[in-house]
């Protein structure tokens, strides 16, 4: 089974793939860790990366499909994997039906984790991390004991600019320019499913759990 799983950054796309995986037994495939190994090791194709990364730039489609494609074609994703922050646009969810159906295979289910912008705004602009331990808090559901420190190190608690409400915004709106258009493209393929990612984290997995076991049936 080919599952992929979308949703806007502080959807919990994160979260909920970690228990799919392993509930299902498929493996997790995704971009962000497939980029910082790539960075890590020095490969061809995160070199590449490299040098748009730290420009602050986004990594172009081309070496993004490639890297995802390189991944599918190890073995353990021989019979299904679950797909984690990519495709991010039309033209990686093309390459990507293009490629697994050279392969005979395509995929069998897009899940949408539904949050209102507002509520996504909430979760993304509430993180903070420790300048010492990157121990990570969140001002909502998990504030610091003490304002500003940390409950672990008593280092100072600071704010990414990635996590800060206007970038936050802005963010939402790549996403919503880039991706939204490939909900219709899996929903002209009756692949789509759209979950209600206001629910608590478990309930969520658990109704996730049995939509990909009926699939299977």
């Amino acid at each position: 089974m080919y599952v992929v799983l979308l949703g806007a950054p502080g959807a919990g796309k994160g979260t909920q793939a970690s228990t799919l995986s392993r509930e299902m037994n498929l493996p997790h495939v995704a971009s962000g860790d497939l980029f910082r190994e790539a960075l890590r090791s020095r490969t061809e194709l995160g070199l590449l990366a490299k040098s748009y990364v730290e420009e602050g730039e986004l990594v172009p489609d081309e070496i993004t499909i490639n890297m995802i494609l390189e991944r599918t074609a190890l073995p353990d994703c021989a019979s299904g994997c679950l797909f984690d922050g990519f495709p991010r646009t039309m033209d990686q969810a093309e390459a990507l039906d293009k490629r697994l159906a050279e392969a005979g295979r395509s995929i069998d289910l897009a899940v949408y984790i539904d949050v209102p912008e507002d509520e996504l705004v909430k979760r993304l602009s509430g993180r903070w991390i420790c300048k010492n331990c990157q121990a990570p808090y969140h001002m909502l559901t998990s504030p610091p004991r003490a304002p500003g420190k940390c409950d672990r190190c008593g280092g100072e608690l600071y704010q990414r600019p990635d996590d800060q409400e206007e970038t936050v915004r802005e963010r939402l709106k790549v996403f919503l320019s880039q991706t939204v258009p490939i909900l219709d493209y899996y929903r002209k393929q009756h692949k789509l499913v759209e979950m209600d990612g206001c629910k608590g984290i478990q309930e969520l997995a658990g109704e996730m759990i049995s939509l990909l076991k009926k699939r299977e049936e």
